[in-house]
């Protein structure tokens, strides 16, 4: 096949693809594998290219933290922080919007935000049903959260794992270059959802007694168990810490957590390992697999560099030009489609950027993932969290709507992404 022909039916493969998660008519799992399978029959790219563009650091991390959190939520640890929380605020509704806010953002920071929202929307609810106060707003905060929160550290976004992956940053690098201005960004975003809810937010005296009297600790289900995953989840962070100096990928420092955690719960019970197996999220990593893929065409046929130079071309290769050309233009794309497409194919053209010339890479690095992550709060699509919380409300008779959240988000998302702009330009450049 010819080099342009290649090209040609590459892209085309791609923007269906594409075009097909925007939908959801179908399931992007399934777009992702059956989109990497055409560009192998098509000759694009080989079996052993297509495996070789596959970042299996990213799956590892992914795959490790999925396991490790799945085992500590059967210990009710979860439940336990939010009536927790809801006490030290007085069940007043404000500060526990405040509060869950926090912990979400906390949360998202140390795991993945996906698994965040998984855990924390079902207290949620819990808790504002028993105070009678519409959980709307709450939810609206803890999505919000969850990816400001994200942002801040390497695991708790996959932008971050896929660009740490690529470039080869490690843990603190994240924490020193992007944890402060996400914690600033939090306090600005929150401290406007009070403004905008507060009317909304009143409950009974007697309604706050009644969670005044509940007990947190009896929350926890299994104690022995939960010290078994906060010895793990130390080790596993500390690993993360240390991952550089000891020359280990984030990926063995997950799964080294999820396998000694398994190793020291479930030795030998075959029921419980297939269990928490299951839970994987399987489709989120087969999604990966496909798309590293179809991705990887895209570098093989030089599609990704010829893009690269149009972008240095736009920007007269200015590196300040480029890094805010990067910071918006993820943000807004990262509004209307899922993050992790877009990052995997501006991975490959910032590096390209590198090759022709363009000096200082590194403001190009934390614009992409501030851009990505905070960009994805745009919209009820922009990410991942987004739709979970969504489905999981509507699930429970409380339907967000797609305009609705916008409303809301957008403005929120605009003003995180002004703030990041200051800080890149005054940090960087």
């Amino acid at each position: 096949m010819e080099l342009i022909s290649s090209t040609t039916v590459a892209v085309i493969i791609f923007v269906a693809a594409y075009a097909l998660i925007i939908s959801e008519k179908v399931h992007r799992t399934i777009v992702g594998i059956f989109g990497a399978m055409l560009m192998i029959l098509f000759g694009i790219v080989s079996q052993e290219t297509a495996i070789h563009h596959i970042d299996f650091n990213t799956l590892g991390l992914l795959m490790g933290m999925m396991i490790v959190v799945n085992i500590t939520s059967e210990t009710g640890l979860f439940n336990f922080l939010a009536i927790w929380a809801a006490k030290k605020v007085k069940a007043e509704p404000v500060a526990l919007l405040v509060a869950l806010s926090a912990i979400t953002a906390v949360c998202s920071a140390m795991l993945d935000n996906v698994t965040t929202v998984l855990l924390t929307v079902p207290i949620t609810f819990s808790i504002t049903s028993q105070l009678k106060v519409d959980v709307k707003p709450f939810l609206i905060a803890q999505i919000l959260s969850s990816n400001i929160g994200g942002t801040a550290t390497l695991i708790g976004d996959p932008p971050n794992i896929m660009i740490a992956s690529a470039v080869g940053l490690n843990f603190m690098d994240f924490i020193f270059n992007l944890t402060a201005i996400s914690v600033l960004i939090f306090f600005a975003v929150v401290s406007l959802l009070v403004l905008i809810y507060r009317k909304d937010l009143h409950t009974k005296p007697e309604l706050q007694d009644k969670i005044m009297h509940l007990d947190a600790k009896s929350q926890i289900a299994d104690p022995a168990l939960l010290k078994k995953c906060l010895f793990v989840l130390a080790v596993t962070i500390s690993l993360f810490v240390l991952h550089g100096r000891l020359h280990l990928e984030t990926a063995t420092a997950a799964l080294t957590g999820a396998g000694l955690l398994l190793l020291i719960t479930y030795t030998r019970n075959e029921g419980m390992i297939a269990k928490v197996l299951s839970k994987v999220e399987w489709l989120a990593i087969f999604f990966f697999a496909g798309l590293f893929v179809l991705v990887g065409a895209l570098v093989e046929t030089g599609v990704i560099e010829m893009m690269a130079a149009e972008a240095i071309k736009v920007t007269n290769g200015d590196v300040s030009a480029t890094a805010m050309l990067i910071l918006w233009m993820s943000a807004i794309a990262s509004a209307f489609i899922d993050n992790i497409p877009f990052v995997a194919t501006l991975i490959p053209l910032i590096k390209d950027m590198g090759t022709m010339g363009l000096s200082n890479l590194e403001p190009m690095w934390w614009s992409l993932a501030l851009g990505a992550c905070l960009g994805g709060n745009g919209t009820l699509i922009g990410a991942s969290a987004n739709v979970v919380v969504a489905s999981m409300a509507a699930q429970r008779g409380r339907q967000i709507s797609f305009l609705g959240f916008m409303k809301i988000a957008f403005p929120m998302m605009i003003l995180s992404i002004i703030m990041a702009n200051v800080y890149v330009w005054l940090r960087y450049l």
